[in-house]
């Protein structure tokens, strides 16, 4: 059996072609041997949890970069930014609006903390079964219906690059002198270029969450938390920084994002410019494509789509009998191209700087032939097929996530739990948004759609049991006992 090593080396110098993250696509990197300078916290070089010399240089040259008040590198990815974000934000047992399509990370914060929270669902993109933007006026109706709010969370752009009217969002919470939070971990790359969206630093978001490693040429892991405006406690924000990160923080990540940003500065402009017109000729060298649909211009402007990453290549079939993981196998196992993800009906690639015109061409060719088999097969002109069977169903919650840790649960099959309480999440990695999260009623439209995936062959994540055909439940009556102190 191969070593991980061996198995790396192997695929790294096979003609598999990454379209996913990390955004550096195993070609474009700047540091020549890692181990080298493989070091720990000795004298001259820092300490990232008290920096105050070589490492808080580096953080203000981000901020600088970035247009923050200050920047802190982060070597546990958002997750970690995430988490330290809302506990600097929202005291325990508080209240938070959250985003319903939020990462599990945001989920796990909310946890730990012990808190309540208020879901923002996001429109829908039906003719693409998409999440599309926030309803800035549903925001403002929440936070005058409930003066405990203390925070609000959202995330844009989202996996597949939809960008949310931050602006707005941000005047409506401010107004209600709470922080706002922004999980832009898919923006790394927003305004260093003109043609991909402006970041929500600029659009005044208060924390902004961004992974590196996705968009931009630098390591897996690797993430930067900015912060700006009075709203937030700094010095809470960085205790929570120092409990959710590693103590052994790692200096080839700090060097790699520090060299990461140093080229940005210096050459991003020209290596933007250069990969805008790649997915500008790939679009246009694909328009002719018919039963495979790549949306784009005409997201902006409904379903609350504010802007949108052009880089995000979505690949709809929804005209057709097939599915976007069948899509995302087929260009796998025939022309080795390795998409990023896959939903129902579509499939995903991600595309970065580091991405030459061979492998946009390659791409090309083979959405083509395989356009031309679907096509065959026979496509519809309508987009009612399967009526956004993949959107997040508006679940009855019954409690916080936290209270589901002291209530006996048992396990049920799905058709048996319709009408119980969820004691453990479900959810499609990536991207990692819950389809259920624990203190939600289970409905029958939920476990027809968590049947629909699995009929697919999907993997259902979060769940106790492996094969995903049960799930840890309890009734209403337990919750209440659970919950009466006298009890």
């Amino acid at each position: 059996m191969k070593t991980l090593y061996e198995a790396l080396r192997k695929y790294t110098d096979s003609d598999a072609y990454p379209f996913h993250m990390p955004g550096h696509k195993r070609r474009m990197g700047w540091i020549e041997d890692p181990f080298a300078i493989d070091i720990t916290e000795i004298d001259g070089f820092d300490n990232l949890h008290c920096a105050e010399g070589i490492i808080l240089e580096a953080e203000k040259r981000a901020a600088a970069f970035a247009g923050a008040e200050e920047s802190f590198f982060l070597v546990n990815g958002s997750t970690c930014g995430i988490l330290s974000a809302v506990s600097a934000c929202v005291p325990k047992n508080g209240t938070i609006l959250m985003a319903r399509n939020s990462h599990k990370s945001a989920y796990h914060s909310v946890f730990l903390r012990d808190l309540e929270v208020k879901y923002l669902y996001p429109q829908i993109i039906s003719d693409y079964g998409l999440n599309g933007g926030y309803d800035k006026t549903e925001i403002k109706k929440i936070l005058e219906r409930d003066p405990k709010i203390q925070a609000v969370f959202v995330t844009s752009p989202t996996y597949d690059g939809i960008v949310s009217d931050i602006r707005g969002i941000a005047e409506i919470v401010h107004h209600f002198k709470i922080p706002f939070i922004v999980d832009e971990a898919h923006g790394a790359h927003f305004g260093i270029a003109e043609g991909f969206p402006q970041s929500a630093l600029k659009y005044g978001a208060d924390l902004v969450i961004q992974s590196l490693h996705k968009t931009l040429p630098c390591l897996t892991q690797t993430a930067i938390l900015h912060c700006q405006g009075n709203l937030v406690d700094r010095e809470r924000l960085k205790r929570y920084l120092q409990i959710y990160q590693t103590s052994s923080p790692s200096y080839v990540f700090l060097a790699a994002m520090d060299q990461c940003i140093e080229k940005m500065k210096k050459s991003g402009k020209e290596m933007f410019e250069k990969f805008k017109r790649n997915l500008e000729i790939f679009r246009d060298n694909t328009r002719d494509l018919c039963a495979i649909e790549i949306p784009g211009e005409e997201l902006i402007g409904n379903n609350g789509v504010f802007a949108f990453d052009f880089s995000k290549l979505i690949f709809s079939v929804r005209k057709t009998k097939r599915t976007g993981k069948w899509l995302q196998e087929r260009l796998r196992g025939d022309y080795h191209l390795e998409l990023e993800m896959a939903s129902g009906d579509y499939a995903l690639a991600m595309t970065s700087v580091a991405d030459d015109e061979e492998g946009f061409r390659r791409l090309e060719k083979a959405l083509h032939e395989i356009d031309k088999e679907l096509k065959q097969d026979g496509i519809s002109n309508h987009n009612s097929k399967r009526d956004s069977d993949f959107s997040l169903k508006r679940l009855e919650s019954l409690c916080k996530i936290s209270c589901m840790e002291e209530v006996p649960v048992r396990s049920l099959s799905w058709e048996k739990g319709i009408g119980k309480i969820a004691g453990e999440y479900a959810y499609l990695y990536p991207p990692g948004i819950p389809l259920i999260v624990p203190g939600e009623k289970i409905s029958k439209e939920l476990v027809c759609q968590i049947q629909y995936y699995q009929k697919r062959q999907f993997q259902i994540q979060g769940l106790s049991d492996q094969t995903g055909q049960t799930i840890l439940t309890a009734a209403e009556e337990e919750i209440k006992r659970g919950s009466d102190p006298e009890s």
